[in-house]
Formats: C-alpha cells, structure tokens, sequence
C-alpha cells in the first residue's frame, strides 16, 4: 500500500531543482518539488503538499491537509521516527 502524507512547505531553494524543507508532523524532510513547483518555487512556501517517497505529489488545501493528518493519528501512525 503507498501513502502520501501532508506536510507544510516551510523553505524553499531558487530553483525547483533544490529540494524544498517540508514539515511533516513536526519533522522537517527533503522534499523534491519538481512535480507541483509551477512557477517560483517562493510560491511554495506556506503550502500544503501531498509527499510521497521524497516527492510532493500534489498541493493541497489546509482543510484536506490536517482531515487527513488527523486520520493517520487516529490509525495511530507516527511519522516522526524513519519507518523500517
């Protein structure tokens, strides 16, 4: 089963080929941005995205941001610690 998680774009690099710091859960991760960066990747910044396996799938509303981050707690899934 894939996943994607929601997480806040909080910096961004100059380009859309430097990968973005994402916060997710409270951890910040590389994120690649190049699938949702549509113009500069300074748009980003405060925005929710979709991550999976390092990539930000695709960008979404607050709302759906923390409805599903709320969800995975409620399965008791935590995303601070690597997954083995």
């Amino acid at each position: 089963m894939c996943i994607g998680v929601p997480g806040q774009v909080v910096s961004v690099g100059e380009s859309a080929h430097h990968l973005a710091q994402v916060d997710v859960c409270g951890v910040r991760r590389d994120v690649n941005i190049m699938l949702v960066c549509e113009s500069e990747p300074a748009a980003l910044l405060g925005q929710w995205v979709l991550v999976h396996v390092g990539f930000a799938m695709s960008v979404i509303d607050e709302e759906e941001a923390l409805a599903t981050l709320e969800a995975l707690r409620d399965l008791d899934m935590d995303f601070t610690e690597p997954q083995r």
